[in-house]
């Protein structure tokens, strides 16, 4: 009788244990999840996969005798009502050459848009070695009804793609852009015209 009764007595603590478990397992894989997005950014940042420049502060100091093509794709998602496309379709940079190309934006609506513009760069194996030193993708922008809108991206092609196995044959690199509706409040930065049209990421 006194067996019985501890086996009945230790199925809660059981059932409360695989619970626990449960809510855990949950709970970690929700974590997980959240953190998937950033972890993942930051490995494209790092190692160029996908096609994912590298952001930079300063120009290169070394400058090859040997040119790169770059071509320019422009596009726009469904919702922005804009007229976007580079200024140049192709420019042929000596490599570590730091060049600023220009694309423009028209804002075609009746109304005030706001945009985002992302990126990749094929092929894939030279995203790591395109340095931006100045890209108007580091920020959101908005538009005024009508307004147009030059702007420049201020790029180098890393001399190290020549000396890797995996993109030492690579000729031509496109950069291609989209741009997306973007959502929130007002932007805050202007320009030197003082109208309000960037806002900077956080």
């Amino acid at each position: 009788m006194s067996e019985t009764k501890q086996v009945t007595q230790g199925k809660p603590r059981n059932n409360s244990a695989v619970v626990f478990m449960c809510l855990a397992f949950v709970f970690g894989m929700g974590a997980a999840s959240y953190a998937a997005v950033p972890l993942y950014r930051m490995f494209c940042q790092l190692t160029g996969y996908n096609g994912t420049t590298q952001r930079v502060e300063q120009a290169s100091s070394e400058i090859l005798d040997r040119k790169m093509r770059v071509t320019f794709d422009a596009n726009v998602a469904p919702g922005l009502e804009w007229e976007f496309k580079p200024v140049e379709r192709e420019v042929n940079p000596r490599i570590g050459e730091t060049i600023q190309v220009n694309f423009t934006a028209v804002n075609k609506s009746s109304e005030a848009q706001r945009g985002q513009a992302v990126f990749n760069v094929t092929p894939g194996e030279a995203g790591v070695y395109f340095n931006k030193v100045q890209c108007f993708c580091f920020n959101e922008t908005v538009l005024k009804p009508g307004e147009k809108l030059d702007m420049p991206v201020v790029f180098y092609i890393d001399p190290e793609i020549t000396r890797t196995v995996e993109s030492k044959n690579i000729h031509t690199i496109t950069l291609s852009y989209t741009f997306y509706p973007k959502e929130g409040p007002k932007p805050l930065a202007s320009r030197e015209d003082g109208t309000k049209t960037l806002e900077k990421k956080l």
